[in-house]
């Protein structure tokens, strides 16, 4: 499953990766994936999902077990968890341009442009945060999540 954006709403791939991985793991009620499954059910390289994994269980949304009977399992809080607010962690605070690099703008200091796009990145995140991981896994979302999952494999 490959998320396609609209030109100025692309989010980095490890935002992607994260919203595709809590939903996996939302309709897993019965299995428990390990992270190569999952990283396998959606075409992504094991070190990346492994990455953003982590990521998600340093924020409470993933339970990540290791060894024999391990997996990936969606907290409660996982479940709940607003999709702005994990867009929000994942892309940083960070301004949509960078007016003081290596090279500064000539217009830095009074430029509007830099506040609009401020104010449009406040929206699209905004617009986000009160739809929840379990919204976006409604039917039919979650079916079909479901048919691209391989059952249990093996442990990591």
């Amino acid at each position: 499953m490959r998320i396609t954006y609209p030109p100025g709403m692309r989010l980095l791939r490890s935002t992607d990766l994260a919203l595709r991985v809590l939903m996996r793991l939302a309709v897993s009620a019965d299995a428990v994936p390990t992270t190569r499954q999952v990283s396998a059910d959606m075409g992504v390289p094991y070190t990346h999902a492994a990455k953003v994994v982590a990521e998600l269980q340093h924020l409470g949304l993933v339970d990540a077990r290791r060894g024999r009977g391990g997996g990936l399992a969606l907290t409660e809080r996982g479940r709940t968890a607003s999709v702005g607010a994990v867009v929000r962690t994942f892309e940083g605070e960070g301004d949509v341009v960078e007016c003081e690099g290596a090279t500064p703008c000539p217009l830095s200091s009074g430029c509007r442009l830099r506040g609009a796009l401020r104010r449009a990145q406040e929206a699209f995140f905004a617009a986000l945060d009160p739809v929840t991981v379990s919204d976006i896994v409604a039917d039919p979302t979650g079916p079909l999540l479901l048919g691209i999952s391989r059952g249990p494999a093996a442990t990591d």
